[in-house]
This record gives structure tokens, C-alpha cells and sequence, in this order.
């Protein structure tokens, strides 16, 4: 399986968001401990609008995973643990199945991500 990268888009003067960040890190830390090759970037899109282009985050938390080859999933998510682990869990079972087009400006996002990981 390719290296995956779930990318937590947020705002620094956000709550919820500050109160996601350890949820994220421990539902993070549970598929690392079952094999799975997930990178987390938690990017604030004030401090890192570059990376995000035109990428416009309008609900907080957004969550997009990828891998090399596309974009799995963009989008706000609730942020409780729950919810995530289905998703990420759902998102694995099916990561040989072609996903639709997301807009152009979040492959450009997914596109600068991907670098960045390399870097």
C-alpha cells in the first residue's frame, strides 16, 4: 500500500480545532500500531496558505487523504473519534477503487502536500 498522508487543515484560533488535534494523533497512533503508513500534517491555513493555494476551507476541521496516485477524501469532517476512525477505516478497505475528481484547487493542494512530505 502506498504512503498515505492525512492532512488536517485548521485555524490556530480555533477550539474545536485545538481540541481535535489530539484526537487526530491518537486515531493516528492506532493505525500505526496496525501497519497502516499514515503521515499527519496538521496545517494551519493562515500560516501555510501558500501550500493551500487556492484551496478555499470554509468548515473546520477539513480533513484530505491521499496518496501518491489521487485524492481519497476532502472534506469537513465532525470531529469525533468515532467518526474518523469509520472513515479512515472505510477509506482503507477501499483504497483500490478510483475515487471521483475533486476540484482543481484541491489537487494543487494534494500536489504541494505531497512535496512538502518529500522534503
Amino acid at each position: 500500500m502506498a504512503q498515505l498522508q492525512l492532512a488536517c487543515l485548521c485555524a490556530a484560533w480555533c477550539r474545536l480545532c485545538e481540541a481535535y488535534e489530539p484526537v487526530l494523533a491518537q486515531v493516528g497512533a492506532e493505525l500505526a500500531a496496525e501497519g497502516v503508513a499514515l503521515q499527519l500534517h496538521w496545517v494551519d491555513i493562515e500560516d501555510e496558505a501558500a501550500l493551500l493555494g487556492d484551496f478555499d476551507v470554509e468548515t473546520f476541521p477539513t480533513l484530505v487523504l491521499l496518496d501518491e496516485r489521487q485524492v481519497h477524501f476532502a472534506g469537513p469532517l465532525t470531529p469525533q473519534p468515532e467518526t474518523l476512525r469509520r472513515l479512515l477505516r472505510a477509506l482503507l478497505a477501499d483504497l483500490t477503487e478510483r475515487r471521483p475528481a475533486v476540484p482543481a484547487e484541491v489537487e494543487a493542494f494534494a500536489r504541494r502536500l505531497r512535496l512538502r512530505a518529500r522534503a
